[in-house]
């Protein structure tokens, strides 16, 4: 099964080399995606850190590996006597580049989608893989935009599941400007103790809740450019989401094992 990781791109890393298919990097402008250059089939991830007052007077900080460890959540190699194992280790993971310096435009995210899940875009290669489930650990406030439901629709119809976060503010995830979308599963986050974490986000708009607190997986160690490979805990419900989109691609791939059609998005 591919399970698309639509997020900053990947990294380098022996625990997910085996499992990575060939992506692509969405992002239009430079000074988001500070690679030098604008879309291409290049996901790699050269870092998101920033300095204060770079992005809209926001601190600075460290480059997050984001997509490198929701990537490992999902299908970091099982039975290597290594690191971690992905919930679906024998998935595989199809990056899309979408978010860089200051997060990510969101006609990059909604091309992004579209790709990932077979469709056209303009400028842009056929996608030779298309992802039976979309993970899009990100989001923002607003309520869904017509850009972005057109892209999930866009993609349920072409037979994806569309996994999204529910947030990190501690809030009614009506707000959203991914889990107000239709056609989307929303995953708020959980801790060990099966509590609801307490920054995850919540209300009638969350449909499943995911392990989110205190998840270790695959990292780059670099603090701003790519350095040596790593492991890190983080929490979020970045980190719940690509459990619930792994749970989702091991039922698929039951299905099939089993010689049934699988799962429609509107089951």
């Amino acid at each position: 099964q591919v399970v698309a990781v639509i997020d900053t791109g990947i990294t380098t890393h022996s625990e997910l080399a085996a499992n990575i298919l060939p992506g692509y990097d969405f992002i239009v402008d430079t000074t988001v995606s500070v690679d030098g250059d604008g879309r291409d089939a290049d996901p790699s991830d050269p870092g998101d850190w920033f300095t204060t007052g770079q992005c809209g007077g926001a601190t600075g900080r460290n480059s997050s590996w984001h997509g490198t460890h929701v990537a490992g959540t999902i299908a970091a190699v099982g039975n290597n006597a290594k690191g971690v194992i992905g919930a679906a280790f024998s998935a595989k993971i199809l990056p899309v580049r979408v978010l860089g310096v200051g997060g990510g435009d969101g006609s990059d995210i909604a091309d992004g989608i579209t790709w990932a899940s077979g469709g056209s875009v303009p400028g842009a290669p056929a996608n030779p893989n298309p992802a039976e489930v979309l993970n899009l650990s990100l989001g923002g406030g607003g309520g869904c935009s017509a850009t972005y439901q057109a892209a999930i629709d866009g993609a349920v119809s072409r037979g994806s599941l569309v996994v999204v976060a529910a947030g990190n503010d501690n809030l009614d995830a009506a707000g959203g400007s991914l889990s107000t979308c239709n056609n989307v599963v929303v995953v708020g986050a959980h801790t060990s103790a099966s509590a609801r974490s307490s920054f995850s986000n919540y209300g009638s708009a969350v449909d499943i809740s995911g392990p989110g607190s205190s998840i270790l997986s695959t990292i780059n160690l670099g603090t701003t450019t790519p350095g040596g490979e790593g492991y890190a805990s983080y929490q979020g419900t970045s980190m719940a989401t690509p459990h619930v989109a792994a749970s989702a691609a091991l039922t698929q791939a039951y299905r099939v094992a089993k010689g049934q059609a699988p799962y429609t998005p509107s089951q």
